[in-house]
């Protein structure tokens, strides 16, 4: 039992070299140690506001990254209605001046045909107008006493011209 128990001699020798060390660590140790510590407790404090504030600064910037690629795409979207806008009127002015030009190559072809249709119509009729002069000059030119003979001969004369 005695092993379990300590002596007094060595409380007492015990308790003066812990109030000896305690004095010495309080008159020189203890005031760094609690500066030391009220420093780390500053610091962390510090760290702490800091990454509080870099949290802050990172959510700002995120909503305002978030923010920018919103205007980038709408303005994205702008820029292919733009686009698709030019495209579609470039397209329509294609297609009206392609539409121009075919009425024009119409309306030109449509002349030049009226033109040479009426010259077709003008030489058909001097052609039949010199027809008629020809045959009147043979009509003329034969003497003929009897009427009847006359028509069977301008008959006959009328079927051997050929028109063209």
């Amino acid at each position: 039992m005695e092993l379990l128990l300590p002596g007094l001699g060595l409380l007492f020798w015990t308790l003066i070299a812990f109030l000896a060390v305690f004095f010495i660590l309080k008159a020189f140790a203890w005031q760094p140690i609690l500066s030391s510590l009220k420093e780390r407790e500053t610091g962390i404090a510090d760290a702490i506001a800091s990454a509080d504030k870099v949290k802050a600064e990172m959510a700002a910037l995120k909503n305002e990254n978030e923010t920018l690629m919103a205007q980038a795409r709408e303005e994205r979207a702008q820029m292919i209605k733009e686009a698709k806008d030019t495209a579609d009127r470039m397209v329509a002015e294609a297609k009206d001046k392609a539409k121009s030009e075919y009425d024009r190559i119409l309306a030109d072809a449509q002349q030049a045909i009226t033109q040479q249709k009426n010259a077709a119509l003008t030489d058909v009729k001097n052609q039949v107008g010199a027809l008629v002069i020809e045959v009147a000059e043979k009509v003329l030119s034969r003497e003929l006493a009897n009427k009847t003979e006359q028509e069977n001969y301008i008959k006959s004369l009328a079927d051997t011209v050929k028109l063209n």
